[in-house]
């Protein structure tokens, strides 16, 4: 993708994103009225109905011979995919300045789109469906009628390649010092020797390029995905089943906890890929092991030279999400206790002051007292 056209749809993310969609749980309330209200580029239809018997949407567009499947919050509580292709949808009905390359992608891609393919787990704010199944995890067994859905989507419209969104947490890093894996990326393995296949390739390929299109704007907060072998995982399945598969993790940006900056540069990261495929343009697959590994040494805030008992040590804090009556928590968690000198943060304060008795006692005072 060419500079001028990424800082064009940057500027347009900027000024006409979708406005209300700040919080980080979405539920199929909130998707389901902005579906509806999509103009006539769009086909949308009904393709099923989850376990709780909530509608499973599809959304196509375009008319090209590149098709792409494109499917989010198949973990109920990954919502910033869902964000990013609803302003995916926005940029195509209002281009502004870039309507010429909205129309290069519809007249070369048709691209098939399943928004929400977990509504129950959306409901609960949970990772697993109303029966604690992890869809991504039931590729073979095929136990839930999302997964079932997802399959035959996938057959019936036959992509050339399919683009799995996915959110990670904080804790995951980039480099050292360590800074926050705002987006990371996986072509997923097809086998458990990570072979390097035709198919694997490809998705390599696009990885590439959405990498060299977003590495400037990200500044060393691209991550490369572990590419361990899953044998139920549905990308590394899609993969062996000859769909070139392209797994996105929307992570953490600095002090960004609704991901408005992340679902940005996730939307960024999908429109790069899809230039790319249409206009088959090469890009050196080799690009993709140069993005670095993903490690987990990021926290949410570190209280350093915490004194508990008889040890000092620092205090690594995990906000974690928590739904209560129905509304997003952001729970201040004792992640772990140590040196944490390798680590980053958002916020590091001085513990020189604190001194607990125990790890208990350190937990009921984040609880109570830490902001």
């Amino acid at each position: 993708m060419k500079k001028a056209e990424l800082s064009g749809l940057a500027a347009w993310h900027d000024s006409s994103c979708i406005s209300n969609l700040e919080d980080r749980r979405l539920i199929l309330s909130e998707l389901e009225p902005l579906l509806r209200n999509l103009g006539p580029l769009f086909e949308l239809s009904t393709l099923g109905h989850s376990y709780e018997s909530r509608p499973i949407f599809k959304v196509v567009l375009g008319s090209g011979t590149r098709k792409i499947l494109i499917w989010t919050q198949m973990h109920g509580n990954e919502s910033t995919g869902t964000k990013a292709v609803l302003d995916f949808f926005n940029w195509f009905e209002n281009p502004g300045s870039q309507k010429s390359l909205r129309d290069e992608l519809l007249n070369s891609c048709t691209v098939c789109v399943v928004p929400m393919l977990n509504p129950d787990g959306a409901e609960r704010y949970s990772r697993l469906d109303s029966r604690g199944i992890d869809l991504n995890r039931d590729v073979l067994e095929k136990k839930a009628p999302e997964s079932l859905l997802l399959q035959e989507v996938l057959k019936a419209f036959d992509p050339h390649y399919c683009f799995n969104m996915h959110d990670q947490r904080t804790i995951f890093s980039v480099g050292s010092p360590p800074k926050p894996a705002t987006l990371s990326f996986l072509a997923p393995s097809e086998d458990e020797e990570r072979s390097l296949t035709e198919g694997r390739i490809g998705t390599m390929e696009v990885i590439a390029a959405m990498f060299n299109a977003l590495k400037g704007e990200l500044k060393g907060r691209i991550g490369r995905y572990t590419d361990e072998f899953y044998p139920a995982a549905t990308g590394d399945n899609f993969q062996r089943m000859g769909y070139s598969t392209v797994l996105i993790e929307s992570g953490h940006f600095p002090d960004d906890y609704p991901r408005k900056q992340t679902r940005k540069y996730t939307f960024l990261a999908l429109v790069s890929g899809l230039v790319h495929i249409a206009r088959d343009l090469k890009a050196n697959f080799e690009t993709y092991f140069e993005i670095p590994d993903n490690e987990k040494f990021y926290l949410d805030r570190i209280v350093k030279n915490v004194k508990i008992g008889d040890d000092r040590g620092d205090l690594g804090i995990y906000l974690k999400e928590t739904l209560v009556d129905g509304q997003l928590q952001f729970k201040p968690t004792l992640d772990r206790f140590g040196d944490l000198s390798g680590y980053g943060a958002d916020q590091i304060v001085s513990g020189d002051h604190l001194t607990f008795s125990s790890r208990e006692d350190a937990e009921n005072w984040l609880a109570i007292e830490f902001i």
